[in-house]
């Protein structure tokens, strides 16, 4: 009995009517081949049942199809992979990145090394970076513009350093949040973050803003260190702010761990929210919504963002040129600052 012969991919090309490169481009989803194209392509695969030689085709090309995307944080930092506001837009990405036929190989820097270029690029770990987050001005972002890795960094756009970053409006939505409270009553603001934070410093850079805007002084003791952490937001009111030295009416945390941890030291100290104390968070996280009182963000488009990070990262691989982009911010009213 004859044994039937297996299809290859100069078949499948051969049946779509396209060159062996297009056909492999189209079987991967690559966004360089049009639509009905791949659509023809993998309709044809799927009726031979005809599967990528995904090991072989890697030895030929040199390409990995893996994507590394390397979160940002301090070694002080009590900040997780299971934040909220991280889960989502790494789930994005993965999403964009199965779509195209892309594997993701998701560390910190906690554990990375710190030669990037050598451990994913020479050793053929990655094709490629995604950075989610600039940390404290980190030197290993910077080591890596004079190579030909390519890389994304969510973060905001420094113009003195050649990168491409994808990123919120960050001064914008610190802007937005202290004019809010200013609106509702509020004078003496705390500020919970760290400006050692390129995105955190740009928050901070709204909130002046804003205070200027009304006439009033910016106090340099209303901005209080905070790290990203619900256990800091709590910390810090507890031990900056409600005194006789540092006397609060409203709360802007640079994100909603934060002020979910901050709302918490005020609801056991008896203060009311928004009465005594409005508070305002960044990202509008799942949970914002649910808690009680409901809690007023600055909402960061992260489907959005992510999805830009996987298009922009292939448009690289790709060898076409991309930019640097700004996502606009919204602010969402709710319980925590509605007085």
């Amino acid at each position: 009995m004859n044994k039937k012969r297996v299809m290859t991919l100069a078949d499948i090309a051969l049946l779509a009517n396209v060159s062996k490169s297009t056909a492999s481009r189209a079987l991967r989803n690559n966004p360089l081949i049009n639509k009905n194209t791949r659509e023809l392509v993998q309709e044809i695969a799927l009726k031979h049942n005809f599967k990528v030689n995904a090991t072989a085709s890697n030895l030929r090309t040199q390409k990995t199809n893996t994507i590394a995307v390397v979160v940002m944080f301090d070694q002080k930092s009590g900040q997780a992979i299971s934040d909220p506001f991280l889960m989502e837009i790494l789930g994005t990405i993965a999403d964009e990145l199965t779509h195209f036929g892309y594997d993701m190989l998701l560390t910190t820097t906690k554990t990375a090394t710190h030669d990037w270029y050598s451990y994913y690029y020479e050793s053929k770990r990655a094709d490629g970076l995604i950075i989610i987050g600039q940390g404290e001005h980190d030197q290993r972002i910077e080591a890596l513009i004079s190579t030909d890795l390519p890389f994304i960094v969510w973060g905001t756009e420094i113009h003195e350093k050649n990168y491409t970053t994808v990123g919120s409006d960050n001064r914008k939505g610190g802007y937005l949040a202290v004019s809010h409270l200013i609106e509702q009553g509020c004078q003496r603001i705390a500020f919970l973050g760290d400006i050692n934070h390129t995105e955190v410093e740009q928050r901070w850079l709204g909130y002046q803003d804003a205070v200027a805007e009304a006439g009033l002084v910016v106090e340099d003791k209303l901005q209080i260190k905070t790290d990203f952490t619900s256990v800091d937001g709590y910390q810090s009111l507890r031990d900056h702010c409600l005194n006789d030295d540092v006397p609060i009416d409203g709360v802007f945390a640079v994100s909603d761990a934060i002020a979910l941890g901050a709302t918490k030291y005020l609801f056991e100290q008896n203060i009311t929210i928004p009465k005594q104390v409005a508070v305002i968070g960044f990202d509008d996280i799942s949970m914002s919504e649910y808690c009680s009182p409901s809690l007023s963000t600055i909402r960061q488009n992260t489907a959005a963002g992510g999805r830009l990070l996987v298009k922009l990262m292939l448009d690289k691989l790709n060898h076409l040129p991309v930019d640097s982009q700004l996502l606009n911010v919204e602010m969402i009213q709710r319980q925590s600052s509605s007085r």
